[in-house]
């Protein structure tokens, strides 16, 4: 009986170990991406590709093109909604209360 408070110390003592030494494994690994991204970002061609890449800047000279998409069409005054994965939840049961409302021949 003497012995089972200490060894419930030590495995509980080994427990944290294992936790804190996976921990530091990860915060390794953070560390070496972070390290490896300064690396990259200390290379000029690789900043000025993510300039133009995210910020969409140009050389004097360049034509900058930004395609956008078209706003979706509104549909017009007693029209029906959209019907589809598209359209919102609300819109499909809406129309599924108007088609059983018609009679069948229609």
């Amino acid at each position: 009986m003497s012995a089972a408070l200490p060894m419930k110390e030590y495995l509980s003592q080994r427990a944290q170990i294992s936790a804190l030494e996976g921990q530091r494994d990860a915060t390794r690994a953070s560390v070496a991406a972070l390290e490896d991204e300064q690396r990259r970002l200390q290379d000029p061609a690789y900043v000025a590709a993510e300039a133009r890449r995210r910020l969409h800047f140009v050389l004097p000279g360049e034509t900058a093109y930004v395609l956008v998409d078209p706003p979706p069409a509104v549909p017009a005054a007693g029209a029906e909604a959209p019907r589809g994965p598209q359209s919102p939840w609300y819109s499909q049961v809406w129309g599924s209360v108007r088609e059983a409302d018609r009679p069948a021949g229609q």
